[in-house]
């Protein structure tokens, strides 16, 4: 059986780690290379780094930050936020990064997709979504950290993305990102069902329990961790740790 992968989700805003609420209120976590240090030595299996701010800026990656993380990190890394181009993936891949992840940059076109797909191949590409769901009982998803609502519908930008060349989907609910409330498993079983592609579960983990859920009943492939990886527990203070062992 295919062991489930915890992974670290780390937050850039301004060159510093962050932890936000709800795509909002944020607080610093600490610097960027020592908490990857940290990890390191915690011997994290996978990592994600996501600049919150790059997209919402129209601004490209920090890749003078981004080959720094890849010199001091052991496992394999991720990122996104800000990435528009082929060329601008095509940098990011050359510093060691074993995947990129995409959003904001996709409602103007999934071209992008098809193009690292075929030079990178799918397994490279994560997808991200961040949902919310609105006053009918329906999910909205929105882009640019959450601050523009699209107008795609949310099983159907599923499948999109997968014929387009995604090889995962990162789901995200803002509502409880940051929260500690456990996963929306409801929405992660739907999502789930609609693609053959990988769905990491985001946003709300607070527990063992709440990551179990997301697994067996949600169907999550696996899930990334924020609050839990950077704080003691929840309204305490920092405190970077990992934890690969669940009874999952």
């Amino acid at each position: 059986m295919i062991k489930t992968r915890i992974i670290p989700c780390l937050l850039l805003r301004e060159g510093a780690l962050v932890k936000t609420v709800k795509f909002g209120k944020f607080q610093y976590v600490g610097d960027p290379l020592n908490t990857c240090r940290i990890f390191n030595e915690l011997e994290v299996d996978e990592m994600m780094i996501l600049d919150i701010m790059a997209s919402r800026h129209n601004r490209e990656p920090d890749y003078d930050l981004l080959q720094k993380l890849t010199s001091e990190c052991f496992m394999p890394l991720s990122y996104g936020g800000g990435i528009k181009s082929i060329m601008q993936a095509k940098k990011i891949f050359s510093m060691g990064f074993e995947k990129i992840v995409i959003n904001s940059s996709l409602f103007n076109g999934l071209n992008l997709l098809k193009e690292i797909a075929d030079v990178y191949g799918s397994q490279s590409l994560i997808v991200s979504i961040d949902i919310k769901k609105n006053l009918f009982g329906k999910y909205d998803i929105y882009s640019n950290s959450g601050s523009k609502k699209e107008e795609a519908k949310l099983l159907d930008w599923v499948e999109k993305v997968e014929s387009a060349g995604a090889g995962e989907i990162l789901l995200t609910n803002i509502s409880r990102e940051g929260t500690w409330s456990g996963f929306d498993t409801e929405i992660i079983k739907k999502v789930s069902e609609k693609t053959m592609i990988p769905v990491v579960a985001h946003g709300g983990a607070g527990c063992e329990k709440d990551i179990k859920e997301a697994v067996r009943y949600g169907g999550a492939s696996a899930v990334a961790l924020g609050s839990m990886v950077v704080f003691q527990n929840k309204d305490m203070g920092v405190l970077i740790n990992y934890n690969n062992n669940y009874d999952i």
